[in-house]
């Protein structure tokens, strides 16, 4: 069964896992909006639990925009859930800022929240990183009709030094269409962070690389992404690629990320993949589906496709390994 609502979109997501039991944190939205586009000034986060990841209980709204001034006045958009050494949980998410009123201009950075039982979230007061323009590209650029820097995925070192986020960001030099990077920041303690140089370059056919995720799959490394028809430029779009999840194989967690390597796991019919394990050990694709049978944005999230290497050395879900 799909995790859907009646009088909600539901698209971009992160689990955790205490164990017993799989946690969904989703993006959503109220249908009665009328135009799926607002949903993105709209966004909160809910949370529901499922011992399989196909049969869920919703939970209802945990956490959504701040006030006036504050960097999420707008919106509360995508994330990741991390346990610390101190045992509490760790939210890292995106506070979207539209500065012009009625403009798509905004600015992204990230806050983060802590919790002790995975539902009840308390904001910390300060914003725990954004776009460092020594890197990355800004609003104050004007390149680019947003400051992108978003979509924390955060993960330890497995050498046990600190701590890895990965951030949806843009490179602050090349070609204007073509900058999407992996933006990376480090920290020992996940209370202070600092700016690093992006793991991927610019130039590898994506405007933007977004909901990147660490993965890894049978004792291999891989970065998933995703990036729609819109944002897939350069040499891609001249060879008539077309968006969906991607995923490109890395050696070192830390990186680089090769991005230009990146091949497809699904259409876009599927967005914002996530790579999950089941508690029987098996690797599985989760998304939201962005198209129904009638085109329309379907606002939900699908059940768990198969996920593992093809033998041409690249991450792919069941149905595209029968297909080849």
């Amino acid at each position: 069964m799909t995790f859907a609502l009646d009088d909600h979109w539901v698209w971009d997501f992160w689990l955790a896992d205490s164990g017993g039991l799989h946690h969904l944190y989703y993006l959503h939205a109220p249908r009665s909006l009328g135009d799926q586009h607002l949903r993105h000034r709209n966004a909160a986060i809910g949370h529901a639990v499922s011992t399989d990841l196909r049969h869920w209980e919703d939970l209802g709204p945990v956490l959504g925009p701040g006030g006036p001034g504050d960097h999420d006045e707008t919106a509360t958009w995508t994330g990741s859930v991390v346990r610390g050494p101190d045992g509490r949980w760790r939210m890292f998410y995106t506070g979207a800022r539209f500065p012009v009123s009625g403009s798509a201009a905004n600015i992204e950075t990230i806050g983060v929240a802590v919790s002790a039982d995975l539902h009840t979230w308390t904001k910390e007061p300060a914003t725990v990183v954004s776009a460092d323009p020594l890197h990355y590209e800004t609003y104050a650029d004007g390149t680019w009709r947003e400051e992108t820097w978003r979509d924390p995925w955060v993960f330890p070192d497995p050498s046990g030094d600190g701590w890895h986020m990965l951030v949806t960001a843009r490179a602050a030099h090349g070609d204007p269409l073509d900058r999407g990077v992996i933006g990376h920041a480090t920290s020992p303690d996940l209370e202070t962070w600092s700016v690093r140089e992006p793991l991927s370059s610019p130039g590898a056919g994506f405007a933007h690389l977004e909901v990147p995720q660490l993965v890894t799959v049978e004792g291999r490394h891989a970065v998933l992404f995703s990036c729609d028809t819109p944002h897939v430029v350069g040499e891609r779009r001249t060879r008539g690629e077309r968006g969906g999840v991607w995923a490109v194989p890395v050696t070192d967690p830390a990186g680089p990320v090769p991005a230009g390597d990146a091949t497809l796991l699904t259409g876009e019919e599927l967005y914002s993949g996530r790579a999950v394990r089941t508690h029987d050990g098996r690797w599985v694709l989760l998304a939201f589906e962005n198209t129904g049978p009638d085109t329309d944005f379907a606002g939900r999230i699908s059940d768990p496709l198969p996920l593992g290497w093809s033998p041409d050395g690249h991450l792919s879900v069941a149905r595209l390994q029968e297909a080849r």
